[in-house]
């Protein structure tokens, strides 16, 4: 898990994850995209590849590299820990209660003003 944290922790990398989110990419089209150098580039896929998060796959002389989000998942677990599930399913029902009287208020409004123009 501090391997990933480390890794996720510069922002080049996490572009790099980003980017992967759409599909594989050769190391040529990832670098492409900064204005850093290809050695510096390759020194970030290298830090995302030992951590878990990306792996790389040679199709002939091209390498291309692939999002492994699995590797997430125990940073994932672990910073569920501090957020509280409960607290923010008791918001969204808040929220979908005060929706429901909004558009009960917003009908009920509609129908009275539907009648005043209807006996005037």
């Amino acid at each position: 898990m501090d391997e990933v944290a480390g890794a996720i922790a510069d922002p080049v990398r996490r572009e790099i994850l980003l980017m992967l989110r759409g599909g594989r990419l050769s190391a040529g089209e990832i670098a492409g995209r900064f204005p850093i150098s290809r050695p510096a580039v390759s020194r970030h896929l290298r830090v995302l590849r030992q951590s878990g998060l990306v792996r790389d796959e040679l199709a002939g002389r091209q390498r291309f590299y692939v999002l492994d989000a699995a590797g997430l998942t125990g940073l994932a677990e672990w910073l569920n820990r501090f957020v509280r599930p409960a607290e923010w399913e008791h918001r969204l029902d808040a929220l979908e209660t005060e929706v429901h009287r909004t558009r009960r208020d917003r009908r009920a409004r509609d129908m009275a003003d539907e009648r005043r123009e209807n006996t005037a």
